[in-house]
């Protein structure tokens, strides 16, 4: 199976034109697509399958649940995909069945251990406030977005370990599953964990992981598992700089 993998295009303030690539049967979005959701009809009527896992920046200024719900009905209504703590089962044309587990996975702020995580949660106060969600009631603060980032990995966890009727798993996150994943521009910081999970222990169960969050482009292997991403970024800063929309990812590509 062929897939079009896109993220962080923050068409909010960006200018970008999506277009389905050449050959692609499944269409990607891996969060960080739109604040305001309203770019997402721009895939509305898109020639294959869209699954859409949610980026942080999609429940900005909002309440996280409500937020949750009202995307999906929203992209449902475009006739898309949301995978959140979900997974579907689609067919490619050779008739080999795929597995997409999809969650936005939150950061638990444990990618540099127990040890590290009281420094990774003071760097990651910055980005809660810059996000301005809430949740309960309450400021999605660090300590929410841990509580919340650790209910999604037991999902994810028990998902991909589930047996079934399926040639191979892709799992879909927005957040990084290796700090092997992190921007070369800014390093192993302890930002770097608001970025990047330790999720490395999962990769086993799954034959490709895409993700995106960071500005920036992955294509490499851990332990015989290739993890990709594909984001775009911000054209002011750079980071656009050689991203490829039209980039194909295979499933079932050889070693």
């Amino acid at each position: 199976m062929k897939l079009q993998l896109l993220s962080d295009l923050h068409l909010e303030t960006e200018s970008y034109p999506p277009v389905p690539a050449p050959g692609a049967e499944v269409l990607v979005l891996a969060g960080d697509i739109d604040t305001t959701w309203r770019s997402l009809e721009l895939f509305r009527g898109w020639p294959v399958p869209v699954l859409f896992v949610p980026g942080n920046h999609e429940f900005d200024g909002r309440d996280v649940d409500e937020a949750r719900e009202a995307l999906r009905r929203h992209v449902q209504a475009l006739g898309l995909r949301m995978l959140d703590d979900e997974s579907v089962v689609l067919t490619d044309a050779q008739g080999r069945r795929v597995r997409f587990v999809g969650c936005t996975r939150w950061c638990d702020f444990d990618a540099f251990g127990p040890s590290g995580r009281e420094r990774a949660m003071r760097a990651g106060g910055y980005f809660q406030k810059v996000m301005k969600a809430t949740r309960h009631g309450q400021p999605f603060d660090v300590d929410a977005v841990r509580a919340l980032a650790l209910e999604s990995r037991a999902w994810l966890a028990m998902e991909l370990a589930r047996a079934g009727d399926w040639d191979a798993t892709v799992a879909i996150t927005h957040f990084a599953p290796s700090l092997k994943s992190a921007d070369p521009r800014y390093g192993r910081q302890p930002g770097t964990a608001s970025f990047c999970n330790d999720d490395e222990d999962l990769l086993p169960w799954a034959q490709l992981w895409l993700h995106g969050h960071l500005h920036c482009r992955h294509d490499y292997r851990l332990g015989g598992k290739r993890i990709v991403s594909n984001a775009r970024g911000h054209v002011r800063k750079g980071e656009a700089d050689g991203f490829d929309g039209l980039r194909v990812t295979e499933v079932f590509a050889s070693a």
